[in-house]
């Protein structure tokens, strides 16, 4: 089934006649059309009139066969009878079409047939034609029956002539179309901030999405550590219960050979004993007194036994010190344990709707900073209390120092910035903003110790052009109106590092979302010509959260 609607012209809201498409893809009646651009002939571009792209030169109108067949086909489809729920035709007599517009003048419906009359009708062609629509009766006072053409800004709501001379009398009151207008300010202004909503919550979006990328990598990492660090750990156990088993099967080995050795021994003796016992006895029982006092001499003498080693026998004893060494171990990896479940449980997530919004939101935060001369180029002079920084023509009589910058004009604050931290910044003619480890390189190449141009430092290029963000000198160009006061803030555990816009309202201009393993510090970099400056602004409620 075609639809009606697909195949109408926006411009005279009638079908097509002599269709023609445009480049951007949008179709109008060859006639409309030119009429349209005939009155933009002063302009040197033209423009759709509904998606408004531009055209450096004129397009050429060629009439589109599809469309006129597609057109010519739906004009043999009848007219469709009203449905239930369909705007009806107020002028069909029988058979009630559907509506094809309404007049908010007339404050009637019309098929395409009875709506010929507004496109011919030089009166008629000035009123204002809407979709077909079954609200047309709430344009209608219920008291009067009048349209309500005034709105009445005392009580807020559209009313019609009399009731402005009745019960609105003295009220302050404006057509529907002036009030209209002024609303259609508003709603500009309303839809620009629920614009810039959806940009923050789409930045927000990413900014967590990265945030749950940090803590799986990280989680990845940590279990495979540990289950490296474990099996390690059982490996070296297994080892060493497979040594203590060996040695102890060596020295069972050891005592157990000895243990036979004796043993053999003893068996001797005990059999020589036994013999000459029998000796003895048989002596004893001689009736010869000559044979007797011959052979007891021999037979009564012992040799001296040898002294035989001592043979302890102690096989629990002997691993009472291992099993202390085991119960100290065992004490050992539990206290370590509860250690490692403590710190597992303390790796903290702060979601980012915690993050403040208003300008007061972020004064909680501020911090008090000031800039170190023993860090700042000799191009640049500092004043206002070491808060300001102006890139000079001559040098500055420093006193030689190893954390100055030598090769780029640039300087650090002297304090080091960790928890969470807000600060604003002044800055005129081309600056870095920046954020930096202490052990950046202060001297050599860009890449080495330029702010941004590394892994030790993240930074928000400000000039006249616009905004770029940097870091491991990847940029990226950064959209958003162009102020010379930026707010810059810093949530240390969470790994949130933000720049905002400072006027009457904090747009946030870019958010990074990493893991940060140093205190970090502010930092400027004068880029361009003397008379450049970077200042931080003093503000008026302060909470340090700096590492002096």
């Amino acid at each position: 089934m075609l639809d009606r609607e697909k195949l109408c012209c926006s411009i005279c809201l009638d079908l097509l006649k002599d269709p023609v498409t445009i480049p951007c893809g949008h179709s109008y009646c060859m006639g409309c059309i030119k009429d349209c651009w005939g009155e933009e002939h002063e302009e040197k571009t033209h423009s759709c009139p509904q998606c408004r792209q531009s055209f450096t030169t004129r397009p050429v109108l060629v009439k589109s066969t599809m469309l006129a067949e597609l057109v010519k086909e739906l004009k043999k489809v009848g007219p469709q009878a009203a449905l239930p729920g369909d705007v009806a035709c107020d002028f069909c007599s029988g058979m009630k079409v559907k509506a094809f517009k309404s007049c908010l003048v007339c404050m009637a419906s019309y098929c395409e047939q009875h709506l010929q009359p507004h496109y011919s009708v030089a009166p008629l062609k000035k009123h204002k034609l809407v979709e077909a629509t079954l609200k047309l009766q709430e344009n209608i006072c219920s008291r009067h029956d009048e349209v309500m053409k005034i709105f009445c800004r005392t009580d807020q709501k559209c009313i019609c002539y009399l009731c402005s001379m009745d019960d609105h009398k003295g009220h302050d009151t404006v057509s529907a179309a002036a009030e209209r207008a002024e609303r259609q300010k508003e709603l500009g202004v309303s839809r620009q901030k629920v614009q810039q909503r959806v940009q923050d919550r789409e930045k927000d979006v990413k900014v967590l999405q990265q945030r749950v990328e940090v803590i799986n990598h990280s989680a990845d990492k940590a279990v495979k550590d540990s289950e490296k660090i474990f099996t390690d750990l059982i490996c070296l156990i297994k080892k060493r219960s497979s040594e203590v088993k060996q040695q102890i099967r060596s020295q069972q080995t050891t005592e157990v050979s000895r243990a036979e050795e004796l043993e053999e021994k003893l068996q001797q003796e005990t059999t020589e004993l036994r013999r000459k016992d029998t000796e003895l006895e048989k002596l004893s029982h001689t009736e010869d007194h000559l044979h007797f006092l011959n052979s007891y001499p021999s037979l009564s003498h012992l040799s001296e036994s040898e002294d035989l080693p001592s043979i302890n026998v102690c096989p629990l004893s002997s691993f009472e010190d291992v099993t202390a060494s085991r119960d100290k171990l065992q004490s050992v990896l539990s206290d370590e344990w509860a250690k490692i479940s403590m710190a597992v449980t303390k790796i903290g997530f702060k979601l980012l709707q915690g993050q403040p919004r208003t300008r007061a939101e972020f004064m909680k935060y501020a911090c008090q900073i000031s800039l170190d001369p023993d860090t700042a180029h000799v191009s640049l002079s500092l004043s206002n209390r070491n808060r300001k920084a102006t890139l000079m023509e001559e040098e500055q009589l420093y006193l030689d120092h190893p954390d100055r910058f030598i090769e780029r004009w640039q300087v650090m604050s002297r304090e080091g910035l960790t928890g969470q931290c807000y600060w604003e910044v002044k800055w005129s003619g081309k600056v870095s903003i920046a954020v930096a480890y202490k052990d950046i390189s202060r001297k050599g190449t860009a890449y080495g110790c330029g702010f941004g141009n590394n892994d030790k430092s993240w930074t928000l290029e400000c000039d006249g052009d616009g905004y770029k963000f940097r870091h491991k000198n990847i940029s990226t160009h950064i959209s958003g109106r162009l102020s010379s006061r930026i707010g810059v803030y810093l949530d240390h555990r969470a790994g949130t590092l933000s720049y905002y816009s400072v006027s009457e309202t904090m747009t946030l201009l870019h958010r990074v979302q990493t893991t940060f393993t140093q205190p970090l510090y502010a930092g400027f970099w004068l880029r361009q010509t003397a008379g450049d400056t970077a200042e931080l602004c003093e503000l008026k409620y302060c909470r340090e959260e700096v590492k002096k």
